[in-house]
């Protein structure tokens, strides 16, 4: 209900108040981002994983100071609702100008719903659907640099406008031979290009902010020629000697997708007006959802709060029911699915098996590390969610029964709005990317009979893809914990991911051992593990009963993948991370890199 007055003094004062608290986050967010340049031109790596770890805390800090203000000064609480509901319109004043309206829109209800109760959740009182358009915000101040640079080359001085546009950066580390490496993203860029008809409106747009991520830093844009768009990025890092190269050149939309995914570490990037860097990402990418490139550029709750958005779309535009999803049911995790939406949503179990000695909050935990660390390609996000509210009907019984069984805890189902629908609520739940399970897959290519061509190599890839994945969790301090092939995922273009956080450890805390030799007969014909065995030992020889099984997947996984029985190896990656050393994981192939890296 719209309020005919605006005469309420205090709610004014309430929205200025959350104004300015959203302002502090945003100041404090974008400084560390702009940090990120000066971390990378002097190598500080470990300062940058820091960096990355730290900053996803900054929102959750800066709504309970927000919180506290408002109590504190309005005793907020109390205030009745016509005060709240002209909070909002004031504050919806407030953004008319503000550069960054959508993530503030969203900081409104983050505080918000800390105070009021959830049947005021409505569009009266908060944001449930946008109240500002984003479209064609500019900075206009003097001194702003603008969302992108545009540069108008000729066949002649295609090469010199490359080195401009890079040097428009103003790194403050030299560049070992840019011209060079400026030449050899031109020769990868083959006949796309410089072959083709030059068309009156061509240009090359590149984004005004570098994207840090890790050791690298990319330079992102995309190449216009009439009707035709090609998207780019060129990763920057150091080589040996301290200089800047450019290490390859990414084209298209399937190389912008791997670079931004949902399995890789948010993005540092200083940007004045985010709804533009996602705009002209989506460009690029028009089959990413918003909420995926906000969330990769580290605007975690915006993500989460356009995808849930996405979800209320798609729950109101589709009639099949959840249900429990396919595969190998998990001993700590509950997974469920709507077959017609792609994600997984995932809840923890009550109680677990006795081989699983951990708890809610120790798993909680797991899923908290990986969400702050560096998931090299290999480690799914997860968006966390509390009391979620289903529609009842939308759920098959099978469901239903299971959480019952194996979450009660977890489980609401009452008309808790008194809106005469009854809700399946989830006290707790993560939500993923679907992916096919790793078992399933490979068991597609078993059924298909490994003699067909086809099935043999997706066997091939599958079991050469779990191995690198492995390799690359290990390259960033993590061990899986459990191995086995269910707990990995297939994303659409053929990677391997890993997705079951419950039993992850850190390569460094893990005790990599060999199995002793038997001192008798009797220890060597004993099926019971006759040797001591310690809380974090790890015996690398014992994965290959478990995991090849099958002749040809041992073939395959013995070619390439033989090191990981071997707890030699394991320890040696565990000894150069001790020493400090930070891996490169690269999100390309190493065929694209450029040979003088």
């Amino acid at each position: 209900m719209f309020p005919q007055r605006l005469d309420a003094p205090q709610a004014y004062n309430m929205a200025k108040a959350m104004m300015d608290g959203f302002n502090r986050h945003y100041r404090l967010f974008r400084t560390e981002s702009a940090r990120a340049k000066h971390r990378f031109e002097t190598a500080d790596w470990h300062g940058q994983q820091r960096a990355q770890r730290e900053r996803i805390e900054f929102y959750g800090l800066r709504v309970k100071e927000c919180v506290k203000r408002l109590e504190k000064e309005f005793k907020a609480g109390a205030q009745p609702m016509e005060v709240w509901q002209q909070a909002k319109l004031h504050y919806i004043g407030l953004l008319v100008d503000h550069h960054q309206p959508e993530l503030a829109e969203t900081f409104f209800n983050s505080v918000t719903t800390q105070i009021l109760h959830r049947t005021h959740f409505q569009n009266d009182f908060i944001f449930v659907r946008p109240a500002v358009s984003t479209e064609y915000i500019e900075n206009d101040e003097p001194a702003a640099k603008p969302t992108y640079r545009a540069y108008y080359p000729t066949r002649d001085n295609l090469q010199d406008t490359l080195v401009q546009a890079l040097e428009h950066f103003a790194l403050r580390c030299p560049f070992e031979d840019l011209p060079r490496d400026a030449n050899a993203v031109l020769e990868a860029l083959g006949g796309r290009i410089l072959a083709t008809r030059w068309r009156a409106n061509f240009q090359i747009q590149v984004l005004s902010s570098l994207f840090y991520r890790n050791k690298g830093a990319y330079v992102v844009g995309r190449i216009l020629n009439g009707f035709n768009d090609l998207p780019f990025a060129l990763p920057i890092l150091h080589n040996a000697q301290g200089k800047l190269v450019i290490d390859a050149a990414l084209f298209g939309e399937n190389d912008m997708l791997m670079l931004f995914s949902f399995a890789r570490a948010y993005f540092m990037v200083d940007m004045e007006v985010p709804s533009a860097y996602v705009q002209f990402l989506r460009n690029m990418m028009p089959r990413k959802p918003r909420n995926e490139l906000y969330n990769a550029l580290g605007l975690a709750k915006q993500g989460k709060t356009l995808f849930y958005r996405d979800f209320l779309f798609h729950l109101r535009h589709s009639t099949d029911k959840f249900r429990i999803a396919p595969g190998i049911k998990g001993m700590v995790m509950l997974v469920f699915d709507l077959p017609s939406f792609p994600y997984v949503f995932k809840l923890i179990k009550d109680y677990y098996p006795p081989q699983k000695d951990t708890t809610r909050e120790q798993i909680k935990g797991k899923y908290q590390l990986v969400k702050q660390h560096d998931r090299v390609g290999r480690m799914a996000d997860t968006l966390e969610y509390s009391e979620v509210a289903f529609p009842h009907v939308r759920f098959e019984q099978e469901l239903i029964d299971e959480i019952v069984k194996f979450a009660p805890s977890q489980l609401e189902i009452s008309d808790r709005d008194q809106d005469g629908e009854v809700e399946v609520i989830i006290k707790h739940l993560y939500i993923e990317r679907r992916m096919i399970p790793l078992n399933i897959y490979l068991q597609e290519a078993f059924d298909s009979d490994l003699a067909d061509p086809a099935a043999y190599e997706q066997m091939r890839r599958s079991v050469v893809e779990y191995g690198n994945a492995i390799k690359d969790l290990v390259s960033a301090n993590i061990f899986p914990g459990d191995m086995l092939w269910k707990n990995f995922g297939v994303t659409r273009h053929g990677k391997v991911v890993f997705y079951d956080y419950d039993e992850i450890e850190y390569i460094t805390d893990c005790n990599f051992r060999k199995v002793p030799e038997p001192r008798n007969e009797e220890e060597e014909m004993s099926g019971e593990v006759w040797y001591s065995v310690g809380p974090r030992d790890v015996f690398p020889e014992t994965f290959a009963p478990f995991l090849l099984g099958n002749d040809a997947v041992r073939e395959v996984f013995m070619r390439h993948h033989a090191d990981l029985l071997d707890a030699r190896y394991w320890q040696a990656q565990k000894d150069r991370i001790a020493k400090g050393h930070v891996h490169d994981v690269f999100p390309y192939d190493q065929e694209r890199r450029f040979s003088h890296a």
